[in-house]
């Protein structure tokens, strides 16, 4: 058959590359692919309405497609075994056809023969087919260039370019390393900071939180601002004495979109320092400021407190409520991980904090339960009373938790012993055909043998 022209072929490969941000070669293995599978598709409907589908799933693998950059155009090939006499003519061809162009041919080689079609005969549904399937493996290729490209970038925040809107996201273009071509990102509704200003080209730090696959949409990069690893790797950038090694960041408590618009952004940071001559808070902050600045003009304003990490917890838990100054901690529940915080009067709201942002951030940065109290109005006696019968409460749920752990454990174990019991009544094939492993002698048994041996030769001689 003739070829079968695609005018302006060329163009289309290099357009495809260029919007898909996929090489050349990569677009003509998706388009050969295609291609072939419109080639099935078109032989699976000449037998519509006729005779039931006579192809297996694995018919067509001998076909192949090859392209013609130069003649721009495409032929379908199948490779055939010469055979004496021929039982499937899309997988076989006679000998003696084979001898009149190639007398030295022999059964049992390989041909391959032009079986493409007429264009007017490949039919719209084959067309079509084409079509989808060229651009199924196109997301494909995408999914796959994004998944390796980004999937273990060792920096996961990028520097992201607005794009454009939609909806409630705003499409971001970033890239994964100098010369390497942009890939669109969004940033959701729930990851983006209220203090952030969207314009078109306007650029951000962004945290890569996943690449995941989005239907009919294909793979698709998912970009925060409100992660709390875009604080921690800000941190890290201007404070030298992280990237030496000498502060580290414990923990990062952080309420970037509060559930109020009266309640701003607000992030609490716990560092310690390794080497004790160094105060890691004031590491972090900088002279005057200067390098929680940096961090907080680049998260447009958002109220960031260090605090110092201390394995005390009571000092720890004072600490975290910070800018509130506390009197007393009582840890009245330590296996729940409960406290009773004890401040001044003038110093409960600010210990709480607007809608209970402080003391909430500040239990999560701990991992404790904080109970705010004023110190003057604190009765001790009560306040053991109630927390005994939260003790007591929480330790009847363990008990069950355990007990309940405890009766699936040894009803996991009956099954065994009867599953065991049952294999030994009823052996399963596999068993019976294992031979029988005579146990290996123990060492006092070895000498034994070779004490026998050695004294059996003395007698022979």
């Amino acid at each position: 058959m003739a070829l079968v022209l695609l005018p302006g072929l060329n163009n289309l490969i290099e357009d495809i590359s260029e919007e898909k941000k996929l090489p050349t070669q990569v677009v003509e293995a998706a388009l050969r692919e295609a291609l072939l599978k419109g080639y099935e598709r078109y032989r699976r409907t000449l037998y519509i309405g006729i005779s039931e589908d006579p192809f297996e799933e694995e018919y067509f693998n001998n076909f192949d497609v090859g392209l013609d950059l130069e003649e721009e155009g495409y032929r379908v090939l199948a490779s055939k075994i010469i055979v004496e006499e021929v039982e499937s003519e899309d997988h076989q061809i006679a000998l003696n056809e084979v001898m009149q162009v190639a007398e030295d041919a022999q059964v049992g080689d390989t041909v391959v023969l032009d079986v493409t079609p007429e264009k007017e005969d490949f039919g719209r549904m084959a067309a079509s087919t084409t079509k989808q399937v060229l651009a199924q493996k196109l997301r494909d290729q995408q999914r796959r260039m994004i998944q390796e490209e980004f999937a273990d970038l060792e920096d996961p925040v990028l520097t992201a370019r607005v794009i454009r809107f939609e909806r409630q996201s705003v499409i971001m273009a970033v890239s994964s390393g100098l010369g390497r071509p942009e890939v669109e990102a969004e940033l959701p509704r729930r990851d983006q900071l209220p203090n952030d200003n969207y314009r078109a080209n306007a650029t951000f730090k962004v945290f890569l939180k996943e690449v995941s696959e989005v239907p009919r949409r294909g793979p698709q990069l998912f970009v925060s601002r409100a992660n709390a690893g875009l604080v921690v790797y800000l941190f890290e950038n201007e404070v030298p004495e992280i990237q030496e090694g000498s502060v580290r960041i414990v923990a990062v408590a952080r309420e970037a979109n509060p559930p109020s618009r009266s309640v701003g952004p607000r992030t609490k940071v716990a560092v310690d320092s390794i080497e004790r001559e160094v105060d890691p808070v004031g590491a972090c902050i900088g002279a005057r400021g200067s390098r929680i600045q940096q961090v907080v003009n680049e998260l447009r304003g958002e109220k960031i407190d260090v605090v110092r990490w201390s394995s005390d917890a009571s000092e720890y838990i004072a600490n975290s409520l910070s800018p509130a100054r506390v009197e007393v901690v009582r840890l009245v529940d330590p296996a729940g991980q409960h406290a009773h915080v004890l401040v001044p009067q003038d110093q409960l709201s600010l210990a709480i904090g607007r809608e209970g942002q402080n003391v909430r951030l500040a239990a999560r940065l701990t991992g404790w339960k904080i109970d705010i109290k004023n110190s003057q109005e604190y009765d001790q006696a009560s306040e053991d009373s109630v927390v005994a019968e939260l003790i007591a409460h929480r330790e009847e749920e363990e008990a069950l938790q355990k007990d309940a752990e405890e009766r699936l454990a040894a009803e996991q174990a009956t099954r065994a012993e009867e599953d065991a019991r049952l294999r030994e009544l009823y052996p399963l094939p596999e068993d019976e055909d294992q031979e029988e492993v005579e146990p290996e002698e123990t060492e006092e048994e070895q000498q034994e043998s070779i004490i026998n041996t050695t004294q059996e030769e003395d007698e022979a001689r």
